[in-house]
Parts: C-alpha cells; sequence; structure tokens
C-alpha cells in the first residue's frame, strides 16, 4: 500500500502525509454489526476528568470484530476490506456459509473472494484461524488469545506478528512484536499471518489539526505549570524541572517498572528489548 504526499500549497500540506485506500473495497460498514460510540471527553460519571488532554474529534460508529474466530468448521467468504476508524488495523466483512456475517481483522495479503475457515482442521493459509497446538512452529502468527475461549488479546494492530517458536507440553513459545518471549496455552487461538494496513507507522500525521479529529486535546507541559499543579511546575524564569521527570501525581517516567503481576510472571521468558 503506497503512502501519498502532497504538493505544499500550504504549510501544513508539506509534512502531511496519508495511505493510499486501494485495498479498501467498501465505503459504507455492515449496518447491523455497527453501533452508535458514546463520547466521555474522559470524565467519568460525577463528572470530573480522570483522562486528561481527551474530547472532541470525529463522530465514530463502533464495529463488532469476531476476536474468538470460534464458528468451527464454517468456510467464510471475504465480502469486502473496510476502514475502522477504532483502530489501525483494517477489517475484513465475512459471509459464512450459513449466512452469518462478521468482521475479523484483515490480515496481510488476504483478498476480497478468498475464503477462510477456523478450527483444528484449517490449513495452514493466511487468515485461518487455529489453536496454538495446531500450527507448526515457525509459523507467523496474529490475533492472539492469553486464555482460550477469551478472544485475542495479543498482536491485534496494524503490521503486527507474532512467531510461533516451539512449543512444549501444554504451552506455546511465542516471540511477541514488543520482543518479549511467552508461554501461551497451546489451547489458545490464533490466526496465520500478519496483521494488514502495515505501512501505518509511517505515516506523517503533519499539523495539529489532524490530531484533534483524533480526538486528543493539547498536551501542555508540566514544566510550564504552577508548582500547585505539577511538580516541575514552578521556578523562577524558565526551569527545565529541576528533578528527574515525574507524572502529574509524581511517580517517575522513565525506566520505573510500574508492571505488578506476580501471578503471570512465571510466563514470560524473555523481556522485551529496549
Amino acid at each position: 500500500m503506497a503512502i501519498k504526499t502532497y504538493r505544499p500549497v500550504t504549510p501544513s500540506r508539506r509534512f502531511i502525509t496519508t495511505l493510499g485506500r486501494e485495498e479498501i473495497t467498501a465505503e459504507k460498514p455492515h449496518k447491523p454489526l455497527t453501533e452508535g460510540k458514546r463520547r466521555t471527553g474522559g470524565r467519568r460519571n460525577q463528572g470530573d476528568v480522570t483522562s486528561w488532554w481527551r474530547g472532541g474529534g470525529h463522530k465514530r460508529k463502533l464495529r463488532a470484530v469476531d476476536f474468538k474466530r470460534d464458528k468451527t468448521g464454517v468456510p467464510a467468504k471475504v465480502v469486502s476490506v473496510e476502514y475502522d476508524p477504532n483502530r489501525s488495523a483494517r477489517l475484513a466483512l465475512l459471509s459464512y456459509a450459513d449466512g452469518e456475517y462478521r468482521y475479523i481483522l484483515h490480515p496481510y495479503g488476504l483478498q476480497v473472494g478468498q475464503t477462510v475457515v477456523s478450527g483444528p482442521e484449517a490449513d495452514i493459509v493466511t487468515g485461518n484461524a487455529l489453536p496454538l497446538r495446531n500450527i507448526p512452529p515457525g509459523t507467523t502468527v496474529h490475533n492472539i488469545e492469553l486464555r482460550p475461549g477469551k478472544g485475542a488479546q495479543m498482536a491485534r494492530s496494524a503490521g503486527a506478528q507474532a512467531q510461533l517458536v516451539a512449543k512444549e507440553g501444554d504451552y506455546a513459545l511465542l516471540k511477541l512484536p514488543s520482543g518479549e518471549s511467552r508461554r501461551v496455552l497451546v489451547d489458545c487461538m490464533a490466526t496465520v499471518g500478519q496483521v494488514g494496513n502495515v505501512d501505518h507507522e509511517n505515516v506523517a500525521v503533519g499539523k495539529a489539526g489532524r490530531t484533534r479529529w483524533l480526538g486528543k486535546r493539547p498536551h501542555n507541559r508540566g514544566v510550564a505549570m504552577n508548582p500547585v499543579d505539577h511538580p516541575h511546575g514552578g521556578g523562577e524564569g524558565k526551569t527545565s524541572g529541576g528533578r528527574h521527570p515525574v507524572t502529574p501525581w509524581g511517580q517517575p517516567t522513565r525506566g520505573y517498572k510500574t508492571r505488578n503481576n506476580k501471578r503471570t510472571e512465571k510466563f514470560i521468558v524473555s523481556r522485551r528489548q529496549k
């Protein structure tokens, strides 16, 4: 998929790049699989902001995406490839042989008209979903479950892929996109191939307004605030903080380990690389 650049007819146009839409075959979503998305502006039920710097942005509809791939043995034909404003990946609309429609994450290389299927007996072909038990080592996979039947939680963003390194007993060893190596139960489902829209990471936003379209508001610096508002605030003249970088609540922000889940640490073989 090509990255488009523009003639600099305005200052911001000079830097903006966008993705081509050659692979997208439908402009409107399948209506029965959509619902409205309520916006919070980062506020909880008491009205105060709990997630800062959110608000505005374009109106969206949620698409019901099938992360479980639990329709075993029923072949499905790819009807269309669609844009989804709620994620970086594209969606593929599947029409199953029994008449049901479902969305899945669009794998790289999957074309309209091709057939995919899920279940232990499926072939090792892009777009097919199988338990890790039935996938040979060395295969590239995405859309991976952490618990059998819960639905995929790993390798779901544009261009993401994990490699099935080995299988031993009840566990499979996966090398994840972050560089982390982790054991996952062999009964967990995964989809063969890589998530599509691979060039997503190479797009330059180009202007502040385009970030506002995404619902992100300006993020002001701590050193520009008063001491009552931020640990970096205050000082005579312009200062650089006077301490190691911290959040507005005083927690270190660089290199500070925040993970606190000892229950699953035994499944992590090696941490992600910096």
